[in-house]
């Protein structure tokens, strides 16, 4: 018997049982489509979290104090105060692989105008802080060099403050608010952002020049961080060599000293994200493998049962010639069908639920094209693993015994 012959016999045989046949692939269908979903899920997400990083810009590095021992207790890094003026003018004057750079001081609190009033942040930057943080100004301008150095008392703010404080379709361009009684001019509007993946309004921000909340609001002399953009993305690594080398001298650091400022990269950054949800994603999809598993289990007990019922037919198969090896390759490929015919069924049905119903309930997804291939093979070798032992028992049985069986 060939090939063909025996594909037609096992299709016959799994379309005469239809319910019994569907409630098997019922498992088959469910665990498919729950790996597809949850991969879907990750993959989204961590697309989406790339794109969310990459909106910060792709080559941006963070210098922010590190932690370091006094009296033998480790001292929380946003206590301390290594990061000053000279770090930021040496940088500023030998940088190589650097272009922008802007040092960053800042205070939170509640800002005023009238009798409205919305809990904040105030950044105190640079001029650059903008470009490197790729901010547009939407309406009015930026502050200058020149209200730096004077440490001026104007500030750029984002949609949220100007909703929460002036209310909608109003210009607030001129007017001055208030934060910690500090009076503040608006002299810009930075474009909306809206809100990040982790659920922070990225425009409830209001940008001020760093010496003015140094000198006005926070009363320190020291920054919280510096922010910087590589040339380009590539040069990242070599940028972190170069400000790390920098500032170790200007802080007049041993060879064996630990730093004492840490410098982070937004490609660091998206690394980190992304292993993190490759990680989720791995835990996800392996508990809705365990679906997969059941449902090889359940086709080889129907084929189990399939085989029972159908001894006298292979009694006589046998009689007429049929060899064991062809026995057990028609229940194989029975198998089979039933797992493949639900993993396409699955699939389009993981497929569906992640390119509708997931969106609609606010979660990125994006199906990877060879979660699609992985799932199908998968079914192939479930029918095979899971159909081989029905399959060896067929083959294996005497052909006097089968006929007699009742």
């Amino acid at each position: 018997m060939n090939i063909l012959n025996l594909f037609k016999v096992s299709l016959k045989a799994v379309a005469n049982n239809k319910m019994r046949s569907f409630l098997s692939m019922l498992g088959i269908i469910i665990g498919v489509a729950a790996v597809i979903i949850m991969m879907s899920i990750g993959q989204g997400s961590k697309e989406s979290i790339r794109a969310e990083l990459s909106t910060m810009g792709t080559n941006l590095l963070t210098i922010r104090p590190g932690a370091d021992f006094r009296g033998g207790v480790r001292q929380d890094p946003s206590s301390m105060q290594t990061l000053k003026a000279a770090d930021y003018e040496r940088i500023m004057r030998e940088k190589k692989f650097v272009t922008k750079v802007s040092p960053e001081v800042t205070a939170s609190g509640q800002v005023i105008y009238g009798n409205n009033n919305t809990t904040t942040t105030v950044y105190g930057e640079s001029t650059d802080y903008l470009d490197i943080k790729l901010w547009t100004i939407e309406e009015g301008e930026c502050f200058t060099d020149e209200d730096i150095k004077k440490a001026s008392k104007k500030v750029v703010v984002g949609k949220t403050i100007v909703k929460e404080l002036f209310g909608d379709n109003t210009d607030p361009i001129g007017k001055t608010i208030r934060f910690k009684s500090i009076p503040m001019t608006i002299v810009g509007v930075l474009k909306s952002k809206g809100y990040n993946n982790w659920g922070m309004d990225q425009d409830n921000v209001i940008i001020a020049p760093y010496t003015t909340v140094m000198k006005r609001i926070a009363a320190q002399t020291w920054y919280s961080s510096i922010v910087c953009s590589a040339v380009t993305e590539e040069l990242s690594d070599a940028a972190i060599e170069e400000l790390t080398q920098m500032l170790r001298d200007n802080h007049k650091l041993k060879d064996d000293a630990d730093d004492d400022f840490t410098i982070r990269s937004q490609a660091e950054m998206m690394e980190t994200m992304s292993s993190t949800m490759d990680t989720v994603t791995l835990i996800l999809v392996v508990a809705a493998a365990f679906s997969l598993l059941v449902a090889g289990i359940g086709i080889m007990n129907i084929m189990l049962v399939s085989v029972t019922e159908r001894t006298k037919e292979i009694g006589l198969r046998m009689a007429v010639g049929a060899t064991g090896p062809v026995i057990s390759l028609q229940f194989l490929i029975e198998s089979v069908l039933i797992s493949v015919t639900g993993g396409l069924l699955g699939i389009l049905v993981g497929i569906g639920a992640s390119s509708f119903i997931v969106p609609s309930f606010g979660m990125p997804s994006s199906v990877p094209a060879w979660s699609i291939y992985v799932s199908f093979l998968v079914c192939v070798f479930i029918g095979i693993l899971f159909g081989y032992i029905p399959a060896q028992k067929a083959a294996n049985m005497d052909p006097i015994e089968a006929i007699r069986h009742e």
